[in-house]
């Protein structure tokens, strides 16, 4: 039997990327989509792999069904979130990206870098990431080695 995931979308950010989380989530909140934010919540300074940590346990305990996370490039919270057994967060930078993340990696995790997307953009990608599936077949040995 195939364990069902919850149906929220998990969020992390660091200072930079909290303007872009928070209007993220008034979309969402607007189509009404359930969330667990685990922070930052201010633009005051603070350390990404904190907020990574955060989301990625939450990811590894199947506590919600994918996660978005949101810094200044995406590249540090992605190296965070992706030293937790479990996690596969992917930095994407456009749709064909996004579609490859799920389709042969099977990410949990969709980051992007807030100083390089706009909001209509990253609501694009997130509408993506929703409805791509992990295709399985010859790509399941490979994200079997990811752990």
């Amino acid at each position: 039997m195939k364990y069902k995931l919850p149906d929220v979308v998990g969020f992390a950010s660091d200072h930079a990327g909290y303007d872009l989380k928070e209007n993220i989530k008034a979309e969402l909140y607007n189509k009404d989509i359930e969330f667990i934010d685990v922070g930052t919540s201010s633009n005051d300074s603070v350390d990404y792999p904190d907020y990574g940590k955060l989301l990625g346990d939450l990811v590894s305990k199947n506590k919600i069904k994918y996660g978005i996370a949101i810094c200044g490039s995406g590249i540090g919270i992605s190296i965070a979130l992706n030293r937790i057994e479990g996690v596969r967060a992917a930095v994407c930078n456009n749709e064909d990206m996004v579609k490859l993340a799920r389709q042969h990696n099977n990410a949990n995790v969709l980051v992007l870098g807030a100083r390089f997307i706009t909001l209509k953009t990253a609501l694009k990608y997130i509408s993506i990431f929703e409805k791509e599936l992990f295709e399985g077949g010859r790509h399941i040995p490979r994200v079997e080695k990811l752990g």
